[in-house]
């Protein structure tokens, strides 16, 4: 990112910050990006430290339980971080958990500044700023709004005020905006770059989310293999209201290391309860009227289960229902450079002009995987 885009993302009019100041706290946010999939429900933090405008040191959180990005920083910069600056993405923790206070350990590094980009959540969590001045060190911050902490912290940001799962959309679509070729149909419309990508993200989320119509269709797995495997199996969650689904999906292939958990409708058949419970799958009848399941239903049991963040992949129906009931907080839109015509189905359904994107603004700059192009948008608020 150049200085002039960096410079952009400051909200705190203060003059301490050079652009110098502005491009170290964007490196390491950047950093911090290592790691997604490794350290939720923790959140990614990245930190950079520099003397005398040489960088001595730098880390980012990089596995859950393990050090965090200052301790990692420190520990590559050792005598050099006396009196050095230190740039870190989020506000410096101040708390007693798996790791020791950042803020203490900052403190005995000898920084004599430290520059954060945005404010804990929590107040728990939190305070670190605010030990650090106690303690004589000169602390900037936050540089940046809470909507920066979100497009990097989603789910964190989203659970310290919802006690809801934080649920982001992914849709693959061609760019006429259909999903695939014909109703029932599966369509590949990704390439091997972006589908990489997918399986990346998944490593971030605890659940993937789908209804039974795209079981249906692409008899999908639904787990993570183009990459290396996130801190926790993700758990898959299926949306089958009448329990038709069959026992010999690809789904059950992983049960014993990725967890199926099948939504029905709670008059279901007690015999098709018994054939999924049969092939692995843990069932949760929720109630449901005349546009199916209860949504609010089976994210309040998602929730109950211990799953904090879902990533949605379809089908248009379901996406549809989520965003019109105000229950998708992130879409992931990857586009390919194909069309599939008038015969194939549309992302939204034909629904789409009842939905309201008015809230949704880009969270993140648009990236390339491949030939096909990933646009990120946040809704306003969270």
């Amino acid at each position: 990112m150049d200085d002039e885009t960096a410079m952009d993302n400051v909200t705190l009019d203060d003059e301490r910050l050079t652009r110098e100041d502005v491009a170290h706290l964007e490196w390491a946010r950047t950093l911090a990006r290592g790691g997604w999939g490794r350290v939720h429900p923790n959140p990614l933090v990245g930190c950079v430290i520099v003397r005398d405008g040489r960088l001595v040191g730098q880390g980012y959180h990089a596995e859950f339980g393990g050090p965090h990005a200052e301790i990692v920083a420190l520990g590559e910069a050792r005598s050099s971080a006396e009196g050095a600056t230190a740039f870190v993405s989020l506000e410096p923790c101040n708390h007693e958990g798996k790791t020791p206070p950042c803020a203490d350990a900052l403190v005995r590094a000898g920084v004599s500044r430290v520059i954060y980009g945005v404010a804990e959540p929590g107040k728990r969590e939190g305070g670190g700023a605010d030990a650090l001045r106690r303690s004589g060190i000169e602390v900037v911050g936050p540089v940046w709004g809470e909507q920066v902490g979100r497009a990097e912290n989603p789910a964190f940001f989203h659970t310290h005020t919802h006690k809801t799962p934080y649920v982001a959309l992914k849709l693959a679509m061609s760019l006429d905006g259909r999903i695939a070729g014909a109703p029932g149909e599966s369509t590949r419309i990704s390439g091997p770059e972006a589908e990489r990508e997918v399986h990346r993200l998944r490593t971030g989320f605890d659940g993937v989310m789908v209804g039974s119509g795209t079981v249906r269709a692409d008899d999908p797995r639904l787990t993570v293999r183009e990459v290396s495997r996130g801190r926790t199996p993700v758990r898959r969650l299926i949306l089958d209201a009448r329990g038709e689904m069959q026992a010999n999906a690809a789904l059950f292939d992983d049960i014993a290391d990725a967890p199926v958990h099948v939504f029905t409708r709670q008059d279901v058949d007690e015999g098709d309860i018994e054939r999924l419970e049969s092939a692995g799958a843990q069932l949760h009848p929720v109630p449901h009227d005349q546009n199916g399941l209860e949504l609010g239903a089976v994210l309040s049991v998602a929730w109950e289960i211990g799953v904090e963040s879902i990533l949605c992949e379809g089908g248009a129906r379901l996406a549809a229902s989520l965003l019109r009931e105000d229950r998708v907080q992130r879409v992931y839109c990857m586009i390919s450079p194909i069309t599939l015509g008038s015969q194939g189905v549309a992302a939204f359904s034909e629904e789409a002009e009842s939905l309201d994107w008015s809230r949704f603004s880009p969270a993140l700059a648009p990236e390339t995987h491949g030939r096909d192009t990933l646009i990120v948008l946040d809704r306003e608020g969270g």
